[in-house]
């Protein structure tokens, strides 16, 4: 019997950013086509991608776009690819995926920055995501990782949770359990209302969160936060680690 189709089958990849700290490996890469363990950032996105069901997937695009859509068109496999042309303007994480809408469709849709880079648990986290999403209860559903192990991150974490999955804001000058993992599914309702231009996908996970619907899945491995040249060394030296441990 062939498996049940996934809950959500489209997805937008964040690739628009100018990858400020990641300077100056990025002064002639963006960000997205930067190599770890032998792939580019975009390619492990849009592979996990393909590997948990996702039939489409848009790609947008603003800093060295010319590079990436020559990459996008040299890939094969899938998910078949659209991009979204934001080189007139930076549109930061909620106003790219706004102006995306009508490429996405009216269903919920995963969200994934590409540079969001995880060793993998038992089970491959993406397809857990998909799994537990509830619409029925969540507007927003977040891969979240715990702040104590994740790689390369030091800061005091973004989230509380609750038993029941539901998160909360860390207190001020509190240090939470949990960050963001750069993975969600969103329901496309959360964008009425929102402004024209850029904005954050932070005003977005606020509204769920005053709604009581925005809920987080722990993510099953290890997070790596590739966001400096030291370190792509270190997630690096963790994936040749990890293929060795038995």
């Amino acid at each position: 019997m062939s498996e049940p189709a996934p809950a959500v089958t489209r997805a937008f990849v964040l690739a628009a950013g100018l990858g400020k700290r990641m300077r100056p490996v990025t002064a002639t890469v963006p960000k997205p086509l930067v190599e770890v363990a032998g792939k580019a950032l975009l390619d492990h996105a849009l592979d996990r991608a393909a590997e948990a069901g996702i039939e489409t997937a848009i790609v947008n695009v603003h800093y060295l776009p010319d590079l990436i859509e020559g990459h996008l068109a040299r890939r094969t496999g899938g998910p078949a690819i659209q991009v979204s042309d934001e080189r007139a303007a930076l549109l930061e994480t909620g106003g790219g995926i706004r102006k995306a809408l009508p490429l996405l469709g009216d269903a919920p849709f995963v969200v994934l920055n590409s540079d969001s880079f995880w060793l993998e648990g038992p089970a491959p986290n993406l397809r857990r995501l998909i799994d537990a999403w509830d619409p029925a209860r969540m507007d927003a559903l977040l891969l979240v990782a715990p702040t104590a192990t994740s790689l390369g991150y030091d800061g005091a974490g973004d989230f509380v949770m609750d038993a029941d999955g539901r998160l909360e804001r860390r207190g001020e000058r509190e240090v939470a359990p949990f960050i963001y993992a750069g993975v969600a599914i969103l329901q496309p309702g959360l964008f009425a209302d929102t402004p024209e231009g850029a904005f954050s996908l932070n005003l977005l996970f606020d509204r769920a969160i005053a709604a009581g619907r925005l809920s987080g899945m722990r993510l099953d491995g290890q997070w790596l936060h590739v966001g400096t040249p030291d370190a792509i060394r270190a997630a690096e030296e963790r994936v040749q680690a990890s293929a060795r441990a038995p």
